[in-house]
């Protein structure tokens, strides 16, 4: 009868987690598909029925046609934000690596300050005026490269991968070195190909981060040809209007979008190609709490 009684007790709380978890998903999920479905409405149905929309009575593709015509500024977003993920992940990569290396190994003198220091960045930071006139005197304001060259080097990372380049046999390395291979020959030929795991979990924590980035856009570059994906979504939510989108294309009173939809259309295009990647990333990110912990 115990055993009964505490059997239908387990039952029941699992079913109120399950019920408690389906209803955090779909209060998860609600503002997405309303942004998606507000994208597809038009002028008369949104008078008619509010901003609040989650399944439209009719698809307005007015939106997506301003947003994806031949002319719209958006493929040059893109185009800059694809840059910026692939050439600032591999130097991300590549300059994370090698100074992890080269404090993970016990030989090299005054490791332990430079640890302490890349530990304070993580702390105390500069601040926003000093850090605009660094770059000032840098001369990479309204360039590309200012949105890769400072933060080529994450604290967090260099902290995680040095902690995995110290876990690695050091014998593998000693009798690499006996046979006459340099240290970037063992970096190259013995750490990296044992660090894929590793690589790849902290070039995804790299890539999502250039791909969400938009503050150092915002304040470094003025030019609208360097500027990504991200704030050209913000520029779209502010200010932007149909014909400044997509000053090729004449759009007429009857196919003009609403501000609404067109800035739901411009939402749906900056999350959806993360969100379709997401998925298959997850288990990398969940890993990479692991990665570089201490294992007793």
């Amino acid at each position: 009868m115990y055993n009964r009684s505490k059997r239908g007790r387990g039952i029941g709380l699992q079913a109120i987690i399950c019920v408690v978890l389906t209803l955090l998903s779909v209060s998860f999920l609600l503002p997405f598909v309303s942004v998606l479905s507000s994208s597809f409405v038009g002028e008369s149905e949104l008078i008619r029925r509010g901003s609040f929309i989650l399944v439209p009575e009719q698809l307005n593709l007015a939106a997506y046609r301003v947003l994806l015509s031949k002319g719209s500024t958006i493929y040059q977003a893109y185009l800059v934000t694809i840059l910026r993920v692939t050439v600032g992940t591999l130097l991300n990569l590549i300059f994370t690596a090698t100074m992890a290396y080269g404090l993970a190994k016990k030989a090299m003198p005054g490791r332990n300050a430079v640890v302490s220091l890349v530990f304070v960045t993580m702390l105390v930071e500069g601040g926003l005026v000093p850090s605009y006139l660094l770059i000032k005197g840098l001369h990479l304001l309204d360039t590309f490269w200012v949105m890769i060259v400072p933060g080529l080097i994450s604290a967090w990372n260099l902290i995680i991968m040095r902690n995995f380049f110290m876990q690695l046999p050091p014998e593998l390395e000693e009798s690499a070195t006996m046979d006459g291979a340099s240290p970037l020959t063992v970096l190259l030929r013995v750490v990296i190909p044992l660090s894929l795991p590793t690589f790849a979990t902290i070039g995804l924590f790299y890539a999502v981060a250039h791909w969400n980035a938009w503050f150092d856009a915002t304040i470094y570059i003025n030019k609208p040809a360097l500027q990504p994906l991200q704030v050209f979504l913000r520029r779209v939510v502010l200010t932007m209007t149909a014909d400044q989108l997509n000053p090729a294309m004449r759009v007429t009173l009857i196919e003009r979008p609403t501000d609404l939809s067109l800035k739901s259309a411009v939402i749906v295009l900056t999350t959806v190609p993360i969100l379709l990647v997401y998925p298959f990333l997850q288990k990398h990110f969940v890993k990479g709490v692991m990665i570089g912990s201490i294992k007793g």
